[in-house]
């Protein structure tokens, strides 16, 4: 064990922690030169494309140095905020991290968050300052916000670029010195924390672990304490760049196990494999329950796949834990799913995951958040979904859920970050100069608000430099109002919202507009209507789709001509009382892109 190190690389999106992981791969030549590829252990099509992490990859390396051969356990980590569950499973199965700056951008908000995570857990870290070969790193500035930040010295915080491969060697010399060996007894009954798991269509689920304590053997009888379920270790082994199989993994290993589950239920993140005959006492603590931010309604286009769906989310769940989902059903869309997500990010991968992986297609209703509903009846309700709130006369108050918002800015874009914020309801909290030019600004802003758009204004009004970092505080009683749309009288469910009574009379106006360029014309008129309870706040039409039936009369008496009129009006109103109005997906979608 004293020649084992596990550690991650955690950072802000975008500061080279993939790059890093390509580099320490080929240096400790664990990845073969015509094997290679750019963010090697990215494997989904969707984190090349992106260019961003969206799993933790862990890969085991072979190192040797003074005669010595050690063993790393890497864990790579997603950078962004919607992402922060993936980052604390890694951080928990590791005893140190490296943590990677930019020395073009310095410290940013992400940086700082799993700092701190890594800070709790009592992790060893090595500050390492990456794109040392840019012409615009400013390696001095930055040094100083680390020293600041860590309290360590000048000598301690490695200079590296990850593109070129300069210092590389540095940082492998400084995991295997500054980071300390696992503890554990491998005498003890086995107990193993999962991290990770995965389906595998012809193996079933495989489950990554961190063994604390004790060993596993090939055929070992284990037990999933959190289940209760046993089962026999088919297979077990190390993490390479593939997965290779070994007869024994030790206290302090990460490694993998086949025991043929098919059910997804039955592996938990976060659960303990101990022994059958041997057990352990108590389980190791886990990961703290995931907590959804943004909940969305996610239904089939065909409603004979639901079941399919179903499994697929199942399959899904194993490989992102931080996705939750429970049945509902809708009067436009039929039977679905309600689904939480940490963020607008993760909820766009999870659909385009369904599309890619799984062959699923989907609509996605208006994301919301949740609220809790105090009733007259002296009961509260947390509601998820607009179509679950009661009537306004039963409801005594409704409380939204508020974060605190923590951004890192260069001073110029103050002013357009702080308009962003008091537009969206916020509340300045204090500000804080880091240095002369960067500035933290923290906001207690309602998550209602920032759900829609706000990353993305936040990104533009700042040309991408300001980073956010958020969590959420409590909930407080607001103004909000259940806001329907109706088409020809009939309220399409999917399309409802819950907004602050000050934002619903223009939000209503904008979405109307919004559908009436996309619902396609039909025979007959189609009224659009926002409305709240019973007032109607905006109305826009779709004009039908009609024929000139006066066209045969030219000239003549006025009369005939009104015959004819009279007689299609006829036909028009009978057509609008048994025409249905199919609404588009792309409307769906649109109402998040409203400005």
């Amino acid at each position: 064990m004293q020649h084992i190190r596990n550690f991650c690389i955690i950072a802000h999106i975008d500061h080279g922690k993939s790059t890093l992981a390509d580099r320490l791969l080929q240096q400790t030549n664990t990845v073969k030169e015509r094997e290679f590829q750019n963010q090697v252990l990215d494997s989904m099509d969707l984190e090349r494309e992106k260019g961003i992490t969206i799993k933790s990859h862990a890969v085991q390396m072979q190192y040797e140095q003074a005669g010595k051969q050690y063993t790393l356990n890497l864990i790579d980590t997603p950078g962004h905020v919607d992402f922060s569950y993936e980052v604390s499973r890694s951080i928990a199965a590791c005893e140190g991290a490296l943590l990677v700056v930019d020395a073009t951008q310095g410290i940013q908000a992400q940086t700082i968050s799993n700092l701190y995570l890594a800070i709790e857990n009592d992790l060893d870290i090595i500050p390492v300052l990456n794109k040392m070969d840019m012409p615009s790193a400013e390696p001095e500035e930055v040094s100083e916000q680390i020293i600041d930040l860590l309290g360590c010295d000048k000598e301690d915080i490695l200079q590296v670029s990850a593109k070129t491969g300069e210092g590389i060697e540095n940082v492998l010399n400084a995991i295997i010195h500054k980071i300390r060996p696992p503890e554990g007894d491998e005498n003890a009954p086995l107990q193993a924390l999962i991290f990770d798991s995965f389906f595998n269509p012809f193996r079933g689920i495989i489950a990554y672990f961190r063994i604390m304590n004790g060993q596993i053997h090939k055929d070992d009888f284990v037990k999933f304490i959190a289940t209760g379920k046993e089962y026999h270790a088919d297979e077990i082994g190390i993490l390479s760049l593939s997965r290779e199989p070994r007869n024994t993994l030790k206290a302090g290993n990460v490694g993998y196990i086949i025991s043929g589950i098919k059910t997804a239920k039955e592996v938990k993140v976060g659960d303990t494999i101990t022994h059958v005959e041997r057990p352990s006492k108590e389980s190791i603590e886990g990961f703290k329950e995931i907590k959804p931010m943004v909940f969305a309604g996610i239904y089939p286009v065909d409603a004979d796949d639901y079941e399919e769906l179903r499994s697929s989310l199942e399959k899904l769940q194993l490989n992102d834990a931080s996705l939750s989902y429970e049945p509902e059903s809708s009067m436009a869309l039929g039977f679905g799913f309600r689904c939480g997500f940490l963020g607008l990010l993760h909820m766009e991968i999870i659909q385009e995951r369904l599309d890619r992986e799984f062959n699923m297609d989907v609509i996605t209703t208006v994301p919301n958040v949740s609220y809790k509903i105090y009733t007259t009846k002296k009961e509260v309700l947390d509601v998820h979904n607009p179509s679950g709130m009661p009537p306004l006369n039963l409801i005594e108050r409704i409380e939204e859920p508020y974060i605190i918002a923590q951004i890192i800015t260069k001073t110029e874009y103050i002013g357009a970050i702080m308009k962003l914020c008091l537009d969206k309801r916020g509340m300045l909290k204090s500000q804080i100069y880091l240095t002369s030019n960067r500035i933290e600004i923290t906001f207690e802003l309602p998550l209602g608000e920032i759900v829609f758009d706000f990353y993305d204004k936040l990104k533009s009004c700042s040309k991408g430099y300001a980073s956010f970092d958020y969590h959420i505080n409590d909930y407080k009683p607001s103004k909000l109002a259940k806001l329907d749309i109706l088409l020809n009288g009939d309220p399409v469910d999917a399309l409802s919202t819950l907004i602050h009574v000050d934002n619903a009379y223009s939000f209503g106006r904008r979405m109307c507009e919004k559908l009436k360029e996309l619902i396609p014309r039909q025979q007959f008129d189609i009224a659009i209507q926002a409305a709240i309870g019973s007032k109607i706040i905006a109305r826009e039409t779709v004009k039908a789709v009609r024929k000139d039936v006066t066209a045969k009369c030219y000239g003549g008496d006025i009369s005939r001509k009104r015959k004819l009129l009279e007689k299609q009006k006829k036909g028009k109103k009978r057509m609008r009382q048994i025409g249905n109005v199919e609404v588009p997906q792309s409307a769906f979608l649109a109402v998040l892109k409203i400005d």
